[in-house]
């Protein structure tokens, strides 16, 4: 466990793997600590700039509004105050790599809902998302969602299709082919068979993996098929999770027998960016080269306007016209 000082204080380190009911499970190089969270994480805290390697402490400057649902995500690394055995206070989050959130509006707040952010989990490796070959039959708009998802939250994603042993999967193939042909990396998979399970372990291992996906698509049978009775587990702690517009009540991060940690998020449809005002087509890998380039420029939607090269490349083949009809969807 590394040691950290913090004026006279001695604080430790750890990763959040659980949260619920306000108290995080922290877990350190000597096994798993339940804390709380110290009040000084409901503040914005600015400090000045320094060294975060030099090991001084830094004093704060000035304390604004925090403009997040909660300090503290799954994945966080921190650094926490121990209390008696098993247990501490977190004081403080380490920078984070990469978030994956929601803006979510609070009701209760003053002068009506304000908009904050909600960060569903940090310092992830890839989002997987899964949808069923068939039954049920896929979404291909709710997929594109969650890609756009990733790609405005800076994290790669792997798309995994399940249950292709009640599909034609000739079918199934011709129609991922596009986003194969957009460097999206897909496994293909079925439970029932074993077709895809060693591809899908491989493309886990060692990795923090965020699942997505609607109910009945197969996830739990998929961690089945990759870790025994690890599916069934998953859904058993999913069931408790909140579904609300404000805070998920349980989120786990759940370890893998053969390296790196899954966190399902069950009821998520969309991630999105705290910062809302990127186009929309940034986050779509065939129109991002294409922006700027149309001729009312950055005032283009891509809707109606006459010179918009991205509606010319979806009339010439060039965008598949259902990921345009994606698009439209999330504008």
């Amino acid at each position: 466990m590394n040691d950290h000082l913090n004026g006279d204080e001695r604080l430790e380190s750890g990763v959040v793997f659980r949260k619920a009911r306000g108290l995080y499970d922290v877990m350190t190089d000597d096994g798993q600590v339940q804390c709380s969270i110290s009040s000084k994480l409901r503040k914005h805290l600015f400090h000045p700039t320094s060294d975060p390697n030099s090991g001084t402490s830094r004093s704060v400057q000035r304390v604004g509004d925090i403009h997040m649902v909660d300090p503290v995500a799954i994945g966080d690394e921190v650094l926490f105050a121990p209390a008696e055995p098993g247990h501490g206070q977190i004081r403080e989050v380490k920078p984070r790599r990469n978030t994956l959130s929601r803006s979510v509006t609070d009701p209760k707040r003053r002068g009506g809902g304000k908009t904050m952010e909600q960060v569903i989990v940090a310092n992830v490796d890839q989002v997987v998302a899964v949808f069923a070959a068939a039954k049920p039959k896929p979404t291909w708009h709710l997929l594109d969602r969650y890609l756009a998802g990733a790609e405005a939250s800076g994290v790669p994603a792997v798309i995994c299709v399940t249950k292709m042993d009640l599909a034609d999967a000739g079918r199934t193939r011709d129609d991922v082919d596009v986003y194969e042909r957009l460097g999206y990396a897909t496994v293909f998979t079925s439970a029932v068979t074993g077709d895809g399970v060693v591809e899908m372990r491989d493309a886990l291992t060692d990795r923090t993996s965020v699942f997505v996906g609607k109910s009945g698509v197969g996830k739990t049978s998929l961690l089945n098929a990759l870790q025994p009775g690890l599916g069934l587990y998953v859904k058993e702690v999913s069931r408790s999770s909140g579904k609300g517009k404000h805070a998920t009540t349980h989120l786990e991060m759940f370890p893998l027998d053969f390296g790196g940690g899954v966190v399902d998020t069950p009821g998520m449809k969309v991630f999105s960016p705290a910062d809302d005002s990127t186009d929309v087509a940034y986050y779509f890998r065939e129109m991002r080269p294409l922006l700027g380039q149309c001729r009312f420029g950055a005032d283009c939607s891509h809707t109606h306007e006459p010179g918009c090269i991205i509606k010319e490349a979806v009339e010439a083949g060039e965008i598949d016209e259902r990921r345009y009809e994606s698009y439209l969807k999330m504008l």
